[in-house]
């Protein structure tokens, strides 16, 4: 079975996580899909990039879920989630390509 690419992982378990909080009305459900891509991804980071590189991309993983709460009051709240994705997207990719 192919393994999803952590880029992936992490952009899906923020605009997951908020898709899922904003239509259910519960955000603690929310949290719950975050939480469990962030530990997915984690695992990735770790296998393909080792300790210190899994600790500092999953600390750029939960600025990005807090950094998208200011960011939504001036850009809107899709367009936030969909930034700190991306920015997360290209994070991972970064430190994991060719590993």
């Amino acid at each position: 079975m192919p393994r999803i690419p952590s880029p992936v992982i992490a952009a899906a378990g923020l605009v997951g996580g908020y898709a899922v909080a904003r239509w259910t009305k519960k955000r603690p459900l929310g949290g719950v899909v975050l939480a469990a891509a962030g530990g997915a991804a984690a695992r990735e980071w770790q296998q393909v990039g080792g300790v210190k590189a899994s600790v500092g991309l999953t600390t750029a993983y939960v600025a990005a879920f807090a950094g998208s709460h200011p960011l939504a009051k001036k850009i809107g709240a899709w367009p936030a989630v969909f930034s700190v994705a991306g920015g997360m997207a290209a994070a991972s990719w970064a430190v994991t390509r060719g590993k």
